[in-house]
């Protein structure tokens, strides 16, 4: 899965952040804390079960690159 900017607002409703670490829009990082997960400063962050997480739109080469790369090794 992929997300970017607010987008992991949604793992956090879902109760799915815990134990991961991502990045996201900086003010969501309480919010991630909060629930459990390890938020970063990086312009894109694949997490262990390759899951990819990305501060903006900015940073879009950093995202697709990481998004490309573990669509393309398929499920875990």
């Amino acid at each position: 899965m992929g997300v970017i900017c607010h987008a992991p607002w949604t793992l956090v409703e879902a109760d799915v952040v815990e134990g991961k670490t991502l990045t996201s829009y900086p003010s969501l990082q309480a919010d991630i804390r909060n629930a459990g997960g390890e938020w970063v400063n990086e312009e894109a962050v694949v997490d262990d079960d390759g899951l990819v997480t990305s501060r903006m739109p900015n940073d879009p080469d950093a995202f697709c690159e990481n998004v490309v790369e573990q669509f393309a090794e398929g499920s875990r």
